[in-house]
């Protein structure tokens, strides 16, 4: 039986919603991803896993730091010191922008560290692991930057490109299984968005935001299973063969408050595949969101605010309030409410205002008193009689006050 570890989207350098660690002088983000990332390496060195796959997307930039770089090779040697083949694709966060240059972890290939493989290019490898030998097929980020680059290419809209590397896509996986030996298991790793698939935020992948890879590019009888990487919801795409995203191990922000977070251990044994999600406790999101219309807003925050567990998670407020009810609300005491937060990103809110009238082209503010019930009563088309008798009860009223 054949035991695989896949997981994708480190990015290490997120820093959004962090502050300094005063130990490490280092933010406290990172200190999240690099937990995740330690919890994934204990998991593979205690739980006989005899393949680690990863799907792209190491860093945040093209550029990691010194810093990122020496915390992404430490975890990546203890895996390779305990002889578990790891298998790094690259992705396009990974990507540089120009072709001669290397990619964010290209530097272990360089210098042939035992038991890992980079991929940045289409292709297949060999892999001899504690459960027998794999292959393994990769597919990098496909960049339409380059194409677009070409002179053969020039002229052509996106919509024709992103035609192109899709077709290419199918060419190149259906080659690289022309190739494989069916007596071997065989797994298919790529980076990118596959048709059907759906971002974090909910939003249906549709045509025209990015180069989108067609399903019978990655739905094939040939693989045993397919490990996707960049899109951060972890999702099933298909489940024979398994085509999965494993999503990311850590939240990046908001949009990704209520997704699970973690990393899908796969079983192969005889020809039958089976997988399981491994969740992480990832930081949490919280946002709450509280009406506070009434006579005493203050009360109806503080209630809300009693039903969170905010303790170690990242919160925003939103409040919902009223023109009268606005003035009544102590941002100190919802600070003090909030103070449990391990990170408070923002208090919020939002005054609703009455309508504003309108008569005769003008806002009923700009009017006299008079005027406004003038404009008023022709508005309304009271009879011009009645309107005079009105109109002379009005002033003596405006001008007795």
């Amino acid at each position: 039986m054949l035991r695989i570890l896949h997981f994708a989207d480190l990015h290490l350098g997120v820093e959004n919603y962090g502050r300094l660690d005063p130990k490490t002088g280092l933010s406290t983000r990172l200190g999240d991803f690099l937990r995740a990332f330690d919890t994934l390496v204990e998991y593979a060195l205690k739980n006989d896993i005899h393949l680690v796959l990863f799907a792209g997307d190491a860093y945040k930039g093209r550029k990691p730091s010194p810093t990122l770089q020496r915390e992404f090779a430490k975890r990546i040697r203890r895996l390779a010191e305990a002889k578990i083949p790891l298998f790094l694709l690259v992705g396009n966060h990974d990507m540089p922008r120009a072709v001669s240059r290397a990619t964010s972890v290209e530097i272990f290939d360089t210098l042939a560290i035992r038991n890992v493989w980079v991929k940045g290019l289409p292709g297949t490898e060999v892999i001899e692991t504690k459960g027998g030998p794999v292959q393994v097929v990769a597919l990098p980020w496909v960049n339409r930057g380059w194409l677009l680059s070409k002179e053969e290419h020039m002229g052509q809209s996106l919509l024709e490109i992103d035609s192109l590397i899709a077709e290419k896509c199918e060419r190149i996986v259906e080659k690289e299984i022309e190739h494989l030996d069916q007596k071997i298991p065989a797994l298919l790793v790529a980076h990118g968005t596959v048709f059907g698939a759906v971002y974090g935020s909910e939003r249906s992948v549709t045509l025209g935001q990015e180069t989108i890879i067609p399903r019978s590019a990655v739905i094939n009888p040939a693989f045993d299973y397919v490990a996707l990487g960049h899109i951060h919801k972890h999702q099933v795409l298909h489940e024979d063969p398994p085509v999965v995203y494993a999503g990311s191990m850590e939240r990046v922000d908001f949009g990704e408050e209520g997704e699970e977070k973690g990393f899908v251990v796969v079983e192969i044994d005889k020809g039958q595949t089976r997988w399981e999600f491994i969740p992480l406790e990832a930081r949490p999101f919280i946002t709450i969101k509280v009406e506070a219309k009434g006579a005493d807003p203050m009360s109806q925050i503080l209630e809300a605010l009693s039903h969170f567990e905010m303790k170690e998670a990242i919160v925003r407020l939103l409040i919902s309030t009223t023109a009268e009810a606005a003035p009544l609300i102590r941002e100190k005491e919802v600070r003090k409410g909030l103070e449990e937060a391990f990170l408070v990103a923002t208090v919020s809110k939002k005054v609703e205002r009455a309508p504003r009238l309108r008569l005769g082209g003008r806002w009923v503010e700009e009017m006299a008193p008079q005027e406004a019930l003038e404009r008023y009563l022709e508005a309304k088309r009271v009879p011009p009689e009645w309107a005079k008798v009105l109109l002379a009860h009005a002033r003596k009223i405006i001008e007795g006050s």
